[in-house]
């Protein structure tokens, strides 16, 4: 398999906290369900998250 640079590989934003991230191959049979950028943010309430992402738009 060829080896790809990691600005070539899809990305999507994280539900919770808003940041972007990459493919990984783990997630690669499961793309289309995932999310959350780590299990922090899977974890991570609804409304802690929607404080986090307003605190960074300041």
């Amino acid at each position: 398999m060829k080896m790809r640079k990691k600005a070539d590989l899809p990305s999507k934003l994280c539900a919770s906290c808003g940041l972007p991230f990459a493919w990984r191959k783990k997630w690669e049979r499961d793309w289309d369900n995932v999310k959350f950028c780590s299990e922090r943010c899977r974890r991570q309430p609804a409304a802690a998250a929607a404080a986090i992402i307003s605190k960074r738009a300041l």
